[in-house]
C-alpha cells in the first residue's frame, strides 16, 4: 500500500512542477494548438495554446511508478509494465500526430494508414506479451477468457487451439482501439478529459486494491469470491500514478487551459484504461466504469449514421460536449456536469463489482 501511495504522490508532484516547465518549452518553440474552422466559434481564442501536454502525464506516471518501486525496494511486474507499454506506445503515436499538426499548422496529422499501423504494432505486441510471463500459480498477465467482473466462461482459446491466440489478439486490439479513440473524442474542452480520466482511474484503484486483498494466490484458504488476477497491487500502483498525473496536469489544464494534452495524452490515457481492464479481468465492466466516454462516442456514431442515412443531424455538433456548447451552456458548466456523470458511472461500476463479490460469499 505504501508503494501505491508513494507512486501517486510522486506522480502528482512531477506533473504539478513539470507542466509549467513544459509549457515554457512549447511556447519557446511556438508549438500551439491548431483550431479547426468548423469547430465552435468560441474555440478560436484557444488557437496557439501549447499542446502535446500528454508528454507530462506520461512522464509523471512512468516516473512515479518507477520511483515508487525504487524507494520501496519492490520489483515492477509484467502486468504493470505492459500497461505502461500501452501508455507510452500509444502516447508516442499521439505525439507524432500532434507534432505534425502544430509544425504544419493543419488539422490533419498522421495519415490514417500510419496511425492504424502504429496502433496495431503497439496493440499486437501488448496482446502477445500479455499471454506470457506466468507466475508460480501459472497465471499470465492477461487471460484468453472474456471478462466482466472476473473471467466469464467465454474462453477465446477453445481448449488451447491456435485460433484462440489469434482471437485474443483481435479482442485485445479491439478494446485498445475503441477505448483510446473514446478518450480522444472526449478531449476538446478545458479539463474534460483529464478530470474524467482521473475519476475513472480512481475506480480502478479501488477495484485492483480489493482484488489484491481478496487474491486467490495470497490466501491460505481461497474463498469463493477470490480473484485470479496476476498482479493486482501493481495494477493499483499504475492506476494511482495515472490518476495523480492527470490531477497534476489538470491544475494547469482547467479553464482557461494553459496547455492541452493533445492526442499524446488522450491516446495514452485510453491505452491505460484498456490495459487495466484486460489485466484486472474487467473488460466489459469498463463500459460502465467509462460510461461518459461511451456516451460521447455513441453521440458521434449516431450523428454520422443519421446524416448518412437521412441527411439530418441529431445533435447540433458531435461529440456531445460541443452540442451543449452550441446550445449556450458555458464551457465550465459542461465540464463539471460531465465530471459528475463520470463519477456516477464509476460509483455504479464499483457497486456492481462489489455486489458480484458479495454474491459469491452469501
Amino acid at each position: 500500500m505504501i508503494a501505491v501511495i508513494l507512486a501517486a504522490v510522486l506522480s502528482l508532484t512531477i506533473a504539478l512542477v513539470g507542466t509549467p516547465l513544459f509549457i515554457r518549452v512549447l511556447v519557446a518553440r511556438g508549438y500551439g494548438q491548431f483550431i479547426r474552422d468548423d469547430g465552435p466559434k468560441s474555440h478560436a481564442t484557444k488557437r496557439g495554446t501549447p499542446t502535446m501536454g500528454g508528454v507530462v502525464i506520461i512522464g509523471a506516471a512512468v516516473l512515479g511508478y518507477a520511483l515508487g518501486h525504487l524507494f520501496t525496494g519492490s520489483a515492477p511486474t509484467p502486468s504493470g509494465l505492459l500497461v505502461l507499454w500501452l501508455v507510452v506506445g500509444l502516447g508516442a503515436i499521439g505525439f507524432l500526430d500532434d507534432y505534425i499538426k502544430v509544425s504544419k499548422q493543419r488539422s490533419l496529422g498522421l495519415r490514417p494508414g500510419g496511425k492504424i499501423l502504429g496502433q496495431g504494432f503497439v496493440g499486437i505486441s501488448f496482446a502477445v506479451l500479455a499471454l506470457l510471463f506466468p507466475n508460480e500459480d501459472g497465471l499470465t498477465p492477461a487471460s484468453t477468457a472474456i471478462s466482466f467482473v472476473r473471467d466469464l466462461p467465454l474462453d477465446l482459446a477453445f481448449a488451447g487451439t491456435g485460433i484462440g491466440f489469434v482471437l485474443f489478439i483481435v479482442w485485445a486490439n479491439l478494446i485498445v482501439t475503441a477505448v483510446s479513440n473514446a478518450v480522444n473524442l472526449t478531449d476538446g474542452l478545458d479539463g474534460l478529459a483529464a478530470g474524467s480520466a482521473a475519476v475513472a482511474f480512481a475506480g480502478y484503484i479501488v477495484i485492483t486494491l480489493w482484488q489484491s486483498v481478496q487474491n486467490c494466490g495470497l490466501q491460505t484458504t481461497p474463498g469463493a469470491g477470490c480473484y485470479e488476477v496476476r498482479d493486482p497491487r501493481d495494477l493499483a500502483m499504475v492506476g494511482a500514478a495515472m490518476a495523480a498525473a492527470c490531477l497534476g496536469f489538470l491544475w494547469w489544464n482547467t479553464s482557461p487551459a494553459k496547455i492541452f494534452m493533445g492526442d499524446t495524452g488522450s491516446l495514452a490515457l485510453g491505452g491505460a484504461f484498456a490495459g487495466l481492464a484486460i489485466m484486472s479481468r474487467t473488460e466489459l465492466l469498463l463500459v460502465v466504469l467509462g460510461g461518459l466516454f461511451v456516451v460521447i462516442t455513441l453521440s458521434v456514431i449516431i450523428q454520422v449514421a443519421s446524416f448518412k442515412l437521412t441527411g439530418k443531424r441529431v445533435f447540433r455538433m458531435a461529440p456531445l460536449q460541443h452540442h451543449f456548447e452550441l446550445r449556450g451552456w458555458a464551457e465550465v458548466t459542461i465540464v463539471v456536469r460531465f465530471w459528475i456523470i463520470a463519477l456516477l458511472c464509476v460509483i455504479g461500476a464499483v457497486a456492481i463489482f462489489y455486489a458480484e463479490w458479495l454474491s459469491h460469499i452469501d
